[in-house]
């Protein structure tokens, strides 16, 4: 997946790297009072989140962990991840970011190459279910980094609907 962004790459992995900016678009599904997150971004580092996810009587322990393998400033990030739903880890993935100037911004390009261990029912929806998640993030991200582009937008209240 490639993303473009109006910011320059050291914008953009200071996302990845800054706790304080990387808890505003990374999260896990549910209410944030359930969420937890700890990031030790360093080679070797590891980032670890929870959340309790609640839609109608159904009720899911999420947790993610991921190791970092390679880390260069600005250029790339190597990490492996495990997502765990109600203790059962059901995925696997190796994800390598790169980022590159673009113009007065940046390109990121997302690869990620994931091994289910534990289906959703048949399987068939899995990995789209996977795909939506990291744009959900990567739309998060450029909230982030590129904050003039959603300056006006009037924000949706679930009582709106």
């Amino acid at each position: 997946m490639q993303v473009g962004f109006s910011a320059p790459p050291e914008q953009v992995f200071a996302a990845f790297a800054e706790p304080g900016l990387r808890t505003r678009w990374f999260r896990l599904p549910g209410s944030s009072k359930n969420a937890t997150h700890a990031l030790d971004f360093r080679v070797g580092g590891s980032e670890v989140a929870t959340n309790l996810f609640v839609s109608g009587d159904i009720e899911e322990q999420l947790e993610y962990r991921s190791r970092f393998h390679d880390i260069v400033p600005d250029e790339r990030i190597v990490y492996v991840y495990e997502a765990h739903v109600d203790g059962l880890r059901r995925w696997v993935s190796l994800v390598t970011l790169e980022l590159a100037a673009q113009g007065a911004g940046s390109r990121l390009d997302w690869t990620e190459q994931y091994a289910y261990l534990v289906l959703s029912g048949d399987g068939t929806q899995d990995a789209a279910h996977l795909q939506g998640g990291t744009r959900l993030m990567l739309n998060g991200l450029s909230a982030v980094v590129e904050p003039e582009r959603y300056r006006g937008l009037a924000k949706i209240r679930p009582e709106d609907h």
